[in-house]
């Protein structure tokens, strides 16, 4: 794999959500990431075409039943070799299975034991079931994502599965790997979604703070459909635009180009009291045109307005064609992998793979013993 962190090996413990995602990140960059399935998720020989979850890409796939001893001592010994291992299980569990952050550390003092969770390893909760809806609740998130007199609105699971937890504990993983390289030691990276979410939300606190933020009045804010210069409008085909036309200057040229320049109403700009008539005046403007006329009229303006795209859409979009941001791999269209770097330029040059598919492959490379054995006592087993 090309990229940043190529040469770096990193163990995955099969997961759901943020686990992968973060697992995904770190083999985008270029580290070598081994993702181990349970023995039980092989049913027959792997299919040609790639698995269907495209968080699975960019690494090579095992199967090690990890309730076998043999199975158990299999990983043990990949950990001796690797340089970070990421799991995903309610705290306790990798220690019952006999390869929590203790064990690992005895096989490889230097490992680094990234560990994801909602809830953390411990407080309160931390031992109950929960989901992205409930981490970025009890985060302090959730609760402002609605607009005013409305319910909350989950931001699909972005912010507490991904946001606040898979690339949370990427960037726990990359800055544990390189403390180790400097003090030669392994440590345990707690990331919770709990506590990432929460850090998300720091730029409210500093504007709850200072009165710039009404915790109590959600959706009646500067960034919440409060104002009627950042919001989404309907044009006249039934499409969405963005407008954030939040600086002066940019204010200005939303007025001037869709005509609401000559109305005195908008010139004091922040005067909340008037947001809401204002937004009716906005709302009744944008109905009169189509989204792809109002593209023609503010695309690439200072207006700091963008179409509201659905995914396909998007992968279509002369910006993102010309970034390259969307790219076909291995049949399937995707993100490209980011951020950007001028030498080591990451690739996708590894399909999701299927359980077990690697099995074989990736024990004898990785010198493991016995492998043979491992296949004719279940402890592995071989897509």
């Amino acid at each position: 794999m090309a990229g940043p962190l190529s040469g770096y090996r990193i163990i995955e413990i099969a997961g759901i959500g943020p686990g992968p995602f973060a697992a995904m990140l770190l083999a985008d960059l270029g580290a070598e990431v081994i993702r181990v399935e349970r023995a039980q998720s092989v049913h027959g020989p792997a299919p040609e075409e790639p698995f269907f979850d495209l968080l699975q890409r960019g690494r090579r796939n095992v199967a090690l039943d990890l309730k076998h001893p043999d199975g158990v001592e299999a990983l043990l010994q990949l950990v001796q070799k690797a340089d970070a291992i990421i799991e995903g299980f309610r705290p306790g569990v990798m220690e019952r299975l006999g390869i929590g952050p203790d064990k690992c550390l005895a096989r490889n003092p230097k490992i680094v034991f990234g560990r994801m969770t909602g809830w953390g390893q411990e407080g309160w909760y931390s031992q109950a079931a929960g989901h992205d809806i409930n981490y970025i609740s009890l985060a302090g998130a959730l609760a402002h994502f609605a607009r005013a007199g409305e319910a909350p609105v989950p931001p699909l699971n972005m912010v507490g599965d991904f946001g606040g937890g898979g690339m949370f504990l990427a960037l726990g993983i990359v800055s544990a790997l390189l403390e180790a390289q400097k003090s030669g030691e392994g440590q345990v990276v707690d990331a919770a979604m709990v506590d990432g979410t929460a850090v998300l939300m720091t730029f409210f606190w500093a504007f709850k703070s200072v009165g710039l933020h009404d915790e109590n009045k959600p959706g009646t804010n500067l960034l919440d459909t409060g104002a009627h210069f950042y919001d989404v409008y309907e044009c006249k085909d039934g499409k969405y635009v963005s407008i954030g036309s939040i600086e002066p200057q940019f204010y200005a040229e939303l007025l001037r180009l869709s005509g609401l320049d000559s109305d005195p109403d908008f010139a004091p700009q922040m005067d909340r009291t008037k947001w809401p008539a204002l937004k009716e005046k906005v709302r009744a403007v944008f109905a009169t045109k189509t989204r792809d006329e109002w593209c023609d009229i503010m695309e690439a303006t200072d207006v700091c307005f963008a179409p509201v795209l659905t995914m396909s859409e998007a992968a279509k979009h002369r910006h993102n064609v010309e970034r390259e941001t969307f790219v076909e791999s291995h049949g399937r269209v995707q993100p490209a992998p980011a951020p950007r770097f001028s030498r080591t330029k990451p690739s996708l040059d590894v399909p999701p793979a299927h359980p077990g598919q690697h099995t074989r492959q990736v024990l004898e490379t990785w010198g493991i013993t016995n492998v043979d054995n491992l296949l004719s006592s279940g402890a592995a087993r071989q897509a």
